[in-house]
């Protein structure tokens, strides 16, 4: 997974066909608990570019896009959001694929 080195750099991936946004950060209990599963997530959803984001170094990024728990997904396809799993609620692995199978739901 990349990680997102600027605010530039976000605007240019939510134009691509299928971004999937992991906001996220390092003290976080919670994401290091999804942690593990996320290679097997990505390799199960080729379709999607993941890109991870520190929550800590793009806070403005967050509050633009009212994500105000983390881990959260916002998934991007052509410069239109079109789908998000936002909350401050530990997520299970089968919460994450049910949303990546359908985001817009």
């Amino acid at each position: 997974m990349q990680k997102l080195l600027s605010e530039e750099q976000f605007e240019n991936l939510k134009q691509g066909e299928r971004t999937v946004f992991l906001f996220s950060a390092d003290w976080c209990p919670d994401c290091r608990v999804i942690e593990p599963w996320l290679p097997g997530i990505e390799a199960d959803y080729p379709e999607y570019e993941f890109v991870y984001v520190d929550r800590d170094q793009f806070i403005d990024i967050c509050a633009a896009h009212d994500i105000f728990g983390i881990p959260s997904f916002l998934v991007y396809s052509n410069g239109k959001e079109a789908g998000r799993f936002v909350s401050k609620d530990r997520k299970t692995r089968e919460e994450i694929t049910a949303f990546l199978d359908h985001p817009g739901e």
